[in-house]
């Protein structure tokens, strides 16, 4: 009896919290497809979160007014551009640490956790004096090379390797197989929660990048979406439903992207890898 009522205890519990995350983000669908005088008028009722009076001139005006597409585009060539570039870069990091002895194996690991803890406000200045050096402003390089590889995604990879069986990549050895060629031939296909996650939480985290893309493009050429919505609050007249609409447009990809991965997602988070 006491199992039960817990259960539905924790059932309560979860219902509440996820409707607290869902509220805000159905309220700005809704509003997105609401003409701009009944965004606020519905606000105290329940009528916010009514889909009545639906228009899709926010849309049409936002993308009027800003080349949308173009900074859709941007946003997501460099962002795919460093989560595909960092998955091999950080997987080959975390195989070596995790299966091969070397050396500084130990060092380089602890370099690597407390790199974690360091909040990328501290090292902006320096990275923005080397891209600078490298004269690497208003280029696609100063947007992806410093991101590509990244200390939480090698000890991901790390963790996961490591409980991969020592005996199936002996055996692979003493068939002639090499330390790269047994990773992409063994360790690969049997990683693909981690490759997921891995990807899903980079890619997350650098869809909403601001601070960075404002300070190394000057231009429109290489803008990302969020620099473009900003248009709409720097920009008179403002507009919520045309706000309202660019969110909606640049929450879509994120949403879809875990969709299409949450399977794996769940397997990486939840498991530690393959147990022998």
């Amino acid at each position: 009896m006491r199992d039960t009522r817990t259960k539905l205890l924790l059932y309560i519990l979860n219902l509440v919290m996820s409707l607290l995350f869902i509220i805000p983000l159905l309220w700005m669908v809704v509003s997105s497809l609401k003409p701009e005088n009944q965004i606020f008028a519905d606000l105290s009722s329940l009528r916010s979160l009514l889909p009545l009076h639906l228009t899709l001139d926010n849309y049409r005006s936002a993308f009027e007014r800003i080349p949308m597409m173009k900074y859709l585009f941007n946003s997501i060539f460099y962002v795919s551009v460093i989560c595909i570039s960092g998955l091999g870069v950080n997987s080959i990091c975390g195989y070596a640490l995790a299966k091969l002895r070397f050396r500084g194996s130990e060092f380089i690991l602890v370099c690597i956790i407390a790199l974690m803890i360091v909040p990328f406000e501290s090292i902006l200045m320096p990275l923005y004096l080397v891209v600078n050096a490298l004269h690497w402003f208003n280029t696609w390089f100063a947007l992806i090379v410093p991101f590509i590889a990244n200390c939480f995604s090698i000890f991901m990879f790390r963790q996961f390797f490591m409980d991969i069986p020592g005996e199936i990549l002996e055996s692979a050895s003493i068939d002639g197989s090499g330390p790269l060629k047994t990773f992409a031939a063994i360790v690969v296909p049997l990683s693909g929660p981690v490759f997921a996650t891995v990807f899903i939480l980079d890619f997350i985290s650098h869809w909403g990048d601001f601070m960075w893309p404002i300070l190394v493009t000057t231009g429109e050429s290489l803008r990302n979406i969020q620099l473009g919505i900003q248009t709409f609050f720097t920009l008179p007249p403002i507009y919520y439903g045309q706000i309202m609409a660019t969110l909606t447009f640049t929450t879509v990809p994120i949403i879809v992207l875990f969709l299409l991965l949450q399977k794996y997602y769940v397997q990486g988070i939840t498991s530690a890898g393959i147990k022998g």
